[in-house]
């Protein structure tokens, strides 16, 4: 949605509404300047448009704050590349068809070439930050920082300052060491992106392993930069105590996939949301062997969830939770929606059907086939998505 886009006040008449306080049945939803006005038992308005929504849903749209399925919308195969302006109005509808309706866009700032390149990440922030991108999503830019990429740090620390940023994570997935075994482990997930020879991979991964110490540094610059600019800081794959220790000193807001129940509990000790991937628990289990999401849920130390690498998972992850009575439907929305929009600091704005919060909302059909359960796609007031 752009800034210019002006929505018309609606009142949405009929539906069963899940509000901060739970259901409400056959209730009316004032819609203002794109902002929600009331929700209640109220009198017909006059003034607002009327729609009848009888027999439907509505709740707050999905807030992803961590996805990077994009990047095949770019770079479907190792190495080709298609039109930025293509591949985001594709991702685009991909989003709006999951019922996300805030999205961080996940762009890895890597030493790596193409896709998570510096250079990409620029023309990324480049697209995204334009008043006239194209997207109807609420489009916001999340950027993984790999710390062996110590090239233009002052680039990356403007982006901060300008808030073309506004959520920054900490990565450092080099292999531990530079044996046969691991080298061969690393490059096989690096040749999914890029067309480079045995030679160039390793010369690559010895000059990233020379910055790391540089790279650290920097790190700890953007910390601090952070902090002063009230952007979050996320974690990523803690794998040790020491390493949510380090996390914990730093001040992170959330723990992205952090490997175990323990080190989940230990993050949240501090302070922080954990943040884990709706695919884990649509499969059944982590792919990379880390707790699953369901013995999260279990033990209780699950707050937000995020589509990761498949969007529509985010839709399909509170159903998943309800069925397997890992926690209430109502509970399982909020990691979706209230509680991630709080993680990014947004909780006075997003992921609430409240007065005063963006009307980002999806009407659903009860007992419907999922995906197709969603019947449209509100943001900030204005009907962006239906289906037929």
């Amino acid at each position: 949605m752009q800034p210019t886009d002006l929505a018309p006040n609606l009142a949405l008449q009929g539906a069963t509404v899940l509000t901060p306080n739970g259901w409400l049945d056959e209730t009316t939803v004032l819609i203002r300047e794109g902002k929600f006005e009331a929700i209640g038992h109220l009198p017909k308005p006059s003034g607002y448009m009327s729609i009848d929504v009888t027999g439907l849903q509505l709740l707050p749209g999905l807030v992803d704050i961590h996805g990077d399925a994009f990047e095949r919308m770019i770079c479907p195969r190792p190495g080709i590349m298609l039109p930025l302006s293509m591949a985001l109005v594709e991702n685009d509808r991909a989003l709006l068809s999951a019922g996300i309706t805030t999205f961080f866009y996940s762009i890895t700032d890597s030493f790596e070439p193409g896709l998570r390149s510096r250079d990409m990440a620029r023309q990324l922030i480049g697209r995204l930050t334009q008043t006239n991108n194209g997207l109807r999503v609420d489009s916001r830019i999340h950027i993984r920082h790999e710390q062996a990429n110590t090239a233009n740090h002052d680039e990356l620390c403007q982006w901060l300052e300008s808030r073309a940023v506004t959520l920054l994570s900490l990565n450092n997935h080099l292999p531990p060491t530079l044996d046969d075994e691991t080298l061969q482990r690393y490059t096989k997930g690096l040749r999914q992106r890029v067309k480079l020879s045995e030679a160039e991979i390793r010369d690559l991964i010895a000059v990233a392993y020379d910055r790391q110490v540089e790279g650290l540094v920097q790190c700890e610059d953007l910390v601090q930069r952070c902090h002063q600019f009230g952007i979050p800081v996320a974690s990523h794959d803690d794998e040790t105590a020491a390493d949510v220790a380090k996390s914990g000193e730093r001040g992170v807001a959330i723990a992205e996939f952090p490997a175990s129940v323990a080190l989940a509990k230990q993050s949240r000790a501090y302070g922080a949301a954990v943040l884990m991937g709706a695919p884990n628990l649509v499969r059944g289990g982590s792919h990379v062997g880390y707790m699953s999401v369901a013995a999260a849920a279990q033990a209780g130390v699950l707050d937000c969830l995020c589509s990761d690498y498949h969007y529509p998972s985010l839709f399909h992850a509170p159903f998943r939770l309800a069925e397997q009575e890992l926690m209430s439907f109502e509970q399982a929305w909020r990691c979706v929606s209230e509680y991630p929009a709080k993680a990014a600091k947004l909780g006075q704005q997003k992921g609430q059907i409240a007065p005063g919060y963006d009307a980002d909302f999806l009407l659903l059909s009860p007992n419907g086939d999922l995906p197709n359960a969603i019947r449209a796609v509100y943001i900030a007031g204005r009907l962006v998505q239906k289906s037929s």
